[in-house]
């Protein structure tokens, strides 16, 4: 997984597997989610990440099963 903001446009990349991209959806108009071929979730992005997500704020944790 692989997290990115971009400042000087305000979007944030949130990459959750490399494959080949295949379709592209509009989740809304700032919004954008990325599939795979078989359907699955690659990749979302989002603009106006600062009004929409805590940027400053960012925390991982990974929870033992």
């Amino acid at each position: 997984m692989k997290i990115k903001y971009f400042q000087d446009t305000d979007t944030l990349y949130i990459e959750f597997r490399a494959s080949d991209i295949t379709e592209s959806k509009d989740l809304d108009e700032n919004t954008l989610l990325e599939l795979d071929a078989q359907g699955q979730i690659c990749a979302i992005t989002m603009e106006h990440a600062r009004e929409r997500a805590d940027i400053p704020q960012f925390s991982f944790e990974q929870v033992a099963a």
